[in-house]
């Protein structure tokens, strides 16, 4: 599998998503419907030619795509996207197969087979299902297969879902060892304000976060689609954090896009390939509670890289078990994520105390780290609300 061989360098350049080996594209509902709330089929002929060619010059393609609601609206006669969970489930369950068909058809038109993956956050939460995951989609790639990727919103719950695919879409990424990352959406790339509004500039660049100072994005969706900008900009963050790099332009663009041209925006990796351990703890990972640490604790599992020992905690939220994902919260916010060895029952009688008091007390004969640092992700700061 690809997971064990060499990492390549990421992509220095947008130039070199043309000779990329293996490129995840992602395209939203918006993207995919006319203003009827059907699919258009221009789009989705469009599309799949672009990705059809690209497969045939050796690339391998993971298409990551919305949809399924949105082809199932019509069919039900509903006048608009469902607000309630179980209409949207009904929904998407007729809608994906009307999706997969359209898909199929127009792949098989240039001679290419497609397979379907439907995936929940679950899948990325359990190793075992994101082990499973990986080793279908490393398959169905060797067989010369486009994997249609979407979530399975029949089956998501409230609870735990991805949200939107553009999440989904990075996680897949690095999931399959992408080379890059292409985002595809109603506009033609990141800009500076509003794109409606005169005067707001298009973004080509994003090197650092620097480079998103007074960038003004709102995190409103379409009416068919779920996310907005904000969630393109997160989905940008997980995968360049994980040494991916993206590609943000709208649907029309794909061609060009893909042919390394300079459209859109390009995302620079930012960071190196992650463990699939710590990118499931610091992304998919369900949370279960929240440890305050003091800043002491907070610096030694962020700069320090050190495990949390009871002494750092100054209190919790929640209610977990060992073993239940947590976060960690410094003074200044959202510092970690990670793997908790206590519940939230035995933790209160440890809080502020050192292992030697610990060992005193015959709470615990070798006290462990309360998370370790084998079990820790530290994540992009965000303050507490």
């Amino acid at each position: 599998m690809r997971e064990d061989g060499p990492v390549n360098l990421p992509l220095a350049n947008r130039a070199g998503v043309a000779q990329a080996p293996r490129i995840v594209v992602k395209i939203g509902s918006s993207s995919l419907t006319a203003p009827d709330g059907r699919l258009d089929l221009t789009v989705v002929h469009h599309l799949v030619a672009v990705l059809a060619a690209r497969r045939a010059a050796g690339q391998q393609v993971v298409l990551v795509s919305s949809g399924a609601i949105a082809a199932g609206i019509a069919p039900l006669g509903l006048p608009g996207k469902p607000k309630d969970l179980a209409t949207a489930q009904a929904t998407a369950s007729v809608g994906q197969g009307i999706l997969v068909a359209r898909y199929t058809e127009a792949f098989g038109y240039h001679g290419q087979r497609v397979g379907q993956v439907l995936l929940t956050a679950e899948d990325l939460i359990r190793r075992q299902n994101y082990a499973n995951a990986q080793r279908a989609l490393e398959r169905l790639l060797a067989l010369g297969v486009v994997p249609i990727v979407n979530e399975n919103d029949t089956v998501a719950t409230d609870e735990i879902r991805f949200g939107d695919n553009d999440r989904l879409a990075a996680l897949v990424s690095h999931l399959v060892r992408a080379d890059a990352l292409v985002l595809l959406t109603d506009v033609d790339g990141l800009y500076d304000g509003p794109p409606s509004r005169p005067g707001s500039r298009l973004v080509p660049t994003v090197s650092a976060t620097s480079d998103l100072a007074g960038v003004e994005v709102t995190g409103r969706g379409t009416a068919i689609g779920t996310g907005g900008m904000v969630t393109k900009l997160d989905a940008a963050s997980i995968a360049t954090g994980s040494g991916i790099p993206v590609v943000l332009t709208s649907a029309a663009n794909v061609k060009p896009a893909l042919a390394g041209v300079e459209v859109g925006t390009w995302f620079a990796a930012t960071g190196h390939r992650k463990s699939a351990r710590r990118l499931w703890l610091a992304h998919a990972a369900q949370v279960r509670g929240r440890l305050h640490l003091d800043a002491g604790a907070a610096r030694a599992v962020t700069d320090g890289k050190r495990s949390l020992l009871a002494a750092g905690i100054v209190g919790l939220d929640g209610d977990f078990e060992p073993g239940d994902a947590v976060e960690l919260v410094g003074p200044d916010g959202v510092v970690a994520r990670g793997l908790t060895a206590y519940g939230s029952g035995e933790l209160p009688a440890m809080l502020g105390k050192s292992s030697v008091q610990l060992r005193g007390s015959g709470s615990d004969a070798m006290p462990r780290a309360v998370v370790h640092r084998d079990d820790l992700a530290q994540v992009r700061p965000r303050r507490r609300h």
